[in-house]
């Protein structure tokens, strides 16, 4: 049986496998929607509280994919994923709690369980609809995942946090896809266009307060410089999915602010995660790290194959012993304590972490 302090493991049995599917899981941009709902199953709550309703990917997913007939590259409900923490995986792509859990602990909300969770029919304090490797077109991952058109059709279902996009601009990347085989500004108009049809949607339903988080750097992600040594670099990152990350930053700030001229009620946060992220991993020790390239599980490369667990075709995997002095946990996901770093600023950052208002001050 495995101790559970963190340490190298080494699996007997191993498969070479691709580094693609990875990509495939990463987060872009982050909603969190608030609505005012009324309790009436909590009698000694107020009678009006805000809930949070969490859409996106892999960096907010807290286990839909548990719940849906997929393949074990979109699942993380296996250790050491959410050991830290929860002891016990949850399906959560870390080792501990996601952003969402942190926003509704500061908001004094509980954490809310995956949508399809068996049994979860409350939903007076929000719901997450999120799944790892999920796009905002329907054709990434297709079949595999829940789509943000399904999430949004949930969310109808129950009457937002969202978190869609990374996977729409990485999966051409690495796979032979169909989906976006056009120019990087072509690419970005489209998943952009799809973005705001769905929060167009969301605010028909009433949501009103937007949290939201720019795409983060992806091409420095421990899988991106895997695949780059892979391909025969010397540790640098992947740079040709930059452009593709400033593109979509620009057109999603200035979407959101056609959004609150044209939207009465519309408020918004939104936050740079692009930079928090990139300050950890260039200044690691000033935030307490040791370690800010390597991921804690994985193998290969910057620990960047995506092996943490063996359970996703390569068998054998690495695991550090000391998961908070690492930044990312698997080739592709931060750490509980990085998350939880992150998510204070964007709670209640300053100018230099969030743009136009802070999400705590949404709740107020």
């Amino acid at each position: 049986m495995r101790q559970k302090d963190y340490r190298t493991e080494k699996v007997k049995e191993f498969q070479m496998a691709s580094l693609s599917f990875e990509v495939i899981h990463v987060l872009v941009l982050c909603a969190f929607i608030l609505i005012s709902a009324s309790s009436q199953s909590h009698p000694h709550q107020p009678e009006k509280h805000a809930a949070l309703f969490v859409f996106g990917d892999s960096l907010y997913d807290a286990g839909n994919n548990n719940y849906i007939n997929t393949i074990t590259n979109y699942r993380s409900n296996f250790l050491p994923y959410g050991e830290t923490f929860f002891g016990f995986p949850t399906g959560r792509v870390s080792d501990g709690r996601l952003i969402p859990d942190f926003i509704a602990e500061f908001a004094k909300l509980p954490f809310l369980p995956p949508y399809l969770q068996p049994g979860n029919n409350q939903f007076s304090y929000g719901a997450n609809f999120a799944s790892a490797g999920a796009g905002a077109l329907d054709e990434t991952n297709q079949g595999l995942v829940i789509s943000l058109n399904t999430q949004l059709t949930y969310f109808k279902n129950v009457e937002k946090l969202l978190s869609i996009g990374t996977n729409d601009y990485l999966s051409p990347f690495f796979r032979n896809s169909t989906v976006l085989q056009s120019s990087q500004k072509q690419n970005v108009h489209i998943v952009i266009g799809n973005l705001t049809v769905v929060i167009k949607e969301i605010y028909k339903k009433g949501g009103r307060k937007f949290g939201l988080v720019n795409l983060w750097p992806i091409c420095c992600l421990p899988t991106m410089k895997a695949i780059k040594s892979q391909q025969g670099g010397a540790g640098e990152c992947m740079e040709e999915a930059t452009e593709v990350a400033k593109l979509h930053n620009k057109a999603l700030s200035k979407i959101l602010q056609d959004l609150e001229s044209k939207l009465k009620g519309f408020k918004y946060s939104f936050s740079n995660f692009y930079a928090l992220l990139e300050e950890r991993m260039n200044n690691r020790s000033k935030y307490g790290f040791k370690e800010g390239k390597i991921a804690c599980c994985g193998s290969g490369p910057y620990r960047g194959r995506p092996s943490c667990g063996g359970k996703r075709g390569i068998k054998e995997y690495e695991l550090c012993r000391n998961v908070s002095e690492y930044v990312f946990f698997d080739s592709a996901h931060p750490t509980d304590r990085a998350y939880q770093q992150m998510a204070e600023l964007i709670w209640s950052g300053t100018c230099n972490t969030t743009g136009h208002c802070t999400l705590k001050e949404l709740f107020d």
